[in-house]
């Protein structure tokens, strides 16, 4: 049965998905989705979030949500959910505007089409990597998601916030880093933007 709405609820039976398989690494690099190697700065003070690998959507790595460090913006997200759907394109922006000031990393949370996802991913051209956790595995953790969309800031020091998601504009996203991770981003010019696709 196919999740109705934005809720968390876990998959009624045994669940195995594969959101690694050839055909979805295939379709993750012609959308141009980053495989999830983001590289955090180890010295950073570590956070208090899950430590349970992930598997990177539609990549060939896989994360723990412990390795994030701030200022980073997670967003759990899935492609039945309105809301997240209409909110992707913002956070790709945001990303492109800020993603040098604060990482954004996806979630792809129950999720049991994960072509779905990626498929989805590559229409909003989102460009930043997500986790998968299909099965829900993050429900037997102390981190609680309570419906999609929804969002997990980490700060500089490590401490985290949690917000609910379904914003309309990357203003309304910036006031949301101010508030929870207390940074002011600035925008990347375009020379940034040119240096960081020479490299």
């Amino acid at each position: 049965m196919l999740l109705t709405g934005c809720d968390s609820v876990a998959p009624a039976l045994a669940c195995k998905v594969d959101v690694d398989s050839p055909d979805l690494v295939k379709d993750r690099e012609a959308a141009g989705i980053s495989d999830c190697v983001t590289e955090f700065d180890d010295a950073a003070p570590a956070s208090d979030l899950p430590d349970l690998d992930l598997d990177c959507l539609g990549g060939t790595t896989s994360r723990s949500l412990a390795e994030v460090r701030g200022p980073a913006l997670i967003n759990f997200w899935a492609s039945n959910c309105g809301p997240c759907r209409k909110e992707l394109p913002v956070l790709q922006e945001f990303h492109e505007k800020y993603g040098d000031q604060v990482s954004v990393l996806g979630v792809d949370y129950l999720e049991t089409y994960p072509g779905a996802a990626i498929d989805l991913a590559r229409q909003s051209g989102v460009t930043y990597p997500s986790l998968a956790d299909a099965c829900g595995d993050l429900q037997e953790t102390d981190l609680v998601i309570q419906g999609l969309p929804q969002f997990v800031f980490v700060a500089a020091d490590g401490s985290t916030q949690q917000s609910a998601g379904g914003i309309d504009s990357v203003a309304e996203l910036v006031a949301l880093v101010q508030q929870h991770l207390g940074i002011d981003v600035t925008p990347r010019t375009p020379d940034d933007t040119a240096q960081e696709g020479a490299r």
